[in-house]
């Protein structure tokens, strides 16, 4: 059996030199290509989970959401409309989801020059709209539940981002924040979608007729 130190030390090298992100950012334009779609996306969704943290997580990095009533870390995240990852970020889960958005919202839109819509809910109104648009050229299009709604309702394209979290949910090493640096804590996420779009690539092209 390999020490655990010395797994440790690969993917801490992986980790710090942006490896663990290029190797999933490649097999994400794979996986959209086999789907049929361009490379790069041009719509994404935006939204952010909030988990419980370890003992090992400083109160550096973490918080408390009054929302959720969770003490730990937050995951914000973009998707693209296949539900595959386009960009993490972690903070402490008392970050508003607005102050976070706006910088995540850069990053992607630097990484990702086709991309021009984004979808959300109303936690991200207000100024974060207006920015988006004049300082990234991206339209945030906010997709609000209906006050006469009523228990769990599917919504247009937020559907995709809950299903991505739900994902997130099946791996053992997510389930809760275990990791001591944010950056250790967006490598898994990426880590997790790896293993999803390696099972997608494996499988057989469906036969033509």
């Amino acid at each position: 059996m390999t020490p655990w130190d010395r797994v440790y030390a690969f993917f801490r090298r992986w980790r710090d030199h942006g490896q663990v992100k290029e190797f999933h950012d490649r097999l994400r334009r794979r996986v959209r290509e086999r789907a049929g779609r361009d490379g790069e996306p041009s719509a994404g969704v935006i939204d952010s989970q909030s988990v419980k943290a370890d003992a090992v997580v400083g109160s550096d990095s973490r918080g408390f959401d009054g929302g959720k009533l969770i003490n730990g870390r937050k995951r914000h995240v973009v998707v693209d409309t296949l539900g595959l990852l386009l960009a993490v970020m972690v903070t402490a889960a008392d970050t508003g989801d607005r102050a976070a958005a706006q910088a995540l919202l850069a990053q992607v839109a630097a990484a990702h020059h086709l991309l021009a819509l984004v979808w959300a809910d109303g936690g991200y109104t207000g100024s974060l709209v207006e920015y988006s648009l004049a300082a990234l050229a991206l339209v945030l299009a906010i997709v609000k539940r209906s006050d006469d709604m009523r228990g769990f309702v599917v919504l247009p394209k937020r559907w995709i981002v809950e299903r991505f979290f739900a994902h997130l949910m099946q791996s053992r090493r997510l389930v809760r924040d275990f990791e001591r640096s944010t950056n250790s804590a967006e490598a898994m996420v990426y880590w997790s979608m790896t293993l999803l779009m390696t099972r997608r690539l494996a499988r057989p092209r469906p036969s033509r007729a």
